[in-house]
């Protein structure tokens, strides 16, 4: 439903990850709009706060979050940044174009819609199944920058977007009982970075505010050990308080104890102890 706004905290580390970069021939692509078009206004006034809130999101997403129609929760928005005289575009889709060159932001950078369009601004959105998941407003001639750019996106979770575009390098979106995918507010993983060393590591969210626990999987030790509250084992006993959660993600099965201190992942080869972080362990 349009108008329901919750950040994802676990999203802040996949930001920098492009993924589905697809033929820029096919940026925009003709097609029937959202069978429900964003009827309000293409401008509102956005602000920056320094938190990460629903209340946050919406205002730092102006009229491209209330563009969308996600089924959760959004994952990510933000207002006009970036982009100065001399970048803008001669057209609105050269505007579009220029909002993925500069943010390389998660998720498809081809097959958007024009969902609306006035004089000086285009709503562009990517949709699923007839809904807005993403939302780019582009804009003409603002302030001390000619020429079409980006004004404000924003985006649902990536769950809500097809396989085809999140399994190329964006965050690992898992599965419940039911096979259907899951928020990554709710759970996700993804690798460690390569430019800190970390690839050989493995991190598991779970959760978001308060409530967010990160979990870490690392054979070769490259985590600094009082950074968890445990070692990590990769070939232990399930303990007979754990319960299987129903999350899968390939052949791992996730369980957890009731405390939830210590993450054990059943693999095809057995179970796997990833301790818990004792803060967020983040590369710099």
């Amino acid at each position: 439903m349009r108008g329901r706004f919750v950040v994802s905290a676990l999203l802040v580390m996949a930001v920098a990850v492009g993924c589905g970069a697809g033929d820029e021939r096919d940026v925009v692509v003709e097609g029937t709009p959202p069978a429900t078009p964003y009827a309000g206004p293409l401008y509102l006034a956005t602000k920056e706060l320094d938190e990460s809130t629903p209340e946050a999101l919406r205002v730092a997403s102006g009229a491209a979050g209330r563009a969308l129609e996600c089924e959760g929760e959004i994952s990510w928005g933000g207002g006009p940044d970036g982009w100065s005289e001399g970048d803008g575009g001669d057209t609105p889709e050269e505007g579009l174009r220029l909002y993925f060159d500069l943010f390389d932001p998660v998720g498809p950078h081809a097959g958007f819609r024009v969902e609306r369009a006035e004089a000086d601004r285009v709503l562009f959105s990517y949709d699923v199944d007839g809904r807005t998941k993403i939302a780019v407003v582009v804009a003409r001639d603002q302030e001390e920058r000619p020429g079409w750019g980006p004004e404000t996106n924003a985006s649902c979770d990536p769950a809500e977007l097809p396989a085809s575009v999140t399994d190329p390098g964006g965050p690992e979106i898992w599965t419940d009982g039911r096979g259907e995918r899951v928020a990554t507010t709710t759970l996700t993983s993804y690798p460690g970075a390569e430019h800190c060393g970390w690839q050989t590591a493995h991190f598991l969210g779970t959760g978001r505010g308060e409530d967010h626990r990160q979990y870490v999987r690392d054979p070769e030790g490259v985590i600094e050990e009082d950074q968890l509250t445990s070692p990590y084992d990769g070939d232990t006993a399930m303990p007979a308080g754990a319960h299987d959660t129903g999350y899968r993600h390939g052949d791992w099965r996730l369980w957890l104890t009731d405390d939830a201190s210590t993450a054990y992942v059943r693999t095809s080869d057995g179970v796997e102890a990833w301790p818990l972080a004792k803060e967020p362990v983040a590369c710099r």
